[in-house]
């Protein structure tokens, strides 16, 4: 499908902006028919742009850039380099949310795997972004339960593990599935922009 070359360079780039969209946080704009009235306002989505990264990395540069980046990312980050939203090192392993960052390399791999299976269209595409972002729920969801077995920080007990997987699964979801809808729309423009 790609140059070696190719693909090293969409890992960079996935790399990058995986780093930047953990810091960027996601907003959206108030709907046009309430603009008359209130005029046009931003808020919040709950989420940064760093699984929409993932999942973009993905749908331009294939799953092989994809899940290279991501790797890439996790060694950064568990080398002490601050490039997690919370800072780095081997110690986050033991943070209860670290399963949906080792969900990143399958998330972005099956996206890249399945955004290549056919000419880019956007169902094909929103289909491939939101396998990409189950796998990575359904990693980081394994993770909490794992987490909860040998007591790490934020499910030592029931109550907490459920907390957590609300927190990072299901009260995230709306924010991601907005971010999901923007790398869809710009993946389908650059992949026909760049004419593959």
């Amino acid at each position: 499908m790609f140059a070696a070359s190719n693909q090293l360079l969409w890992s960079m780039i996935g790399l990058l902006l995986t780093i930047g969209g953990t810091f960027l946080e996601a907003y959206g704009i108030t709907l046009p028919w309430s603009w008359s009235k209130h005029g046009i306002q931003t808020f919040s989505l709950g989420v940064s742009y760093q699984i929409g990264a993932v999942l973009l990395v993905g749908c331009l540069g294939g799953k092989n850039a994809g899940a290279l980046s991501q790797i890439a990312y996790l060694v950064m980050g568990l080398t002490l380099l601050p490039v997690f939203s919370q800072g780095g090192g081997i110690g986050y392993v033991k943070f209860s949310h670290f399963g949906y960052l080792l969900g990143f390399i399958p998330g972005a791999w099956i996206c890249g795997f399945l955004a290549f299976k056919a000419r880019p269209k956007l169902e094909t595409l929103v289909f491939s972004c939101l396998c990409g972002l189950l796998s990575i729920h359904v990693c980081g969801i394994t993770y909490l339960i794992i987490s909860y077995f040998f007591q790490w920080k934020g499910t030592e007990n029931l109550t907490l593990m459920t907390q957590a997987i609300l927190r990072y699964s299901w009260l995230a979801l709306p924010g991601q599935f907005a971010v999901v809808c923007a790398v869809t729309v710009i993946a389908y423009i650059l992949r026909h922009l760049m004419f593959y």
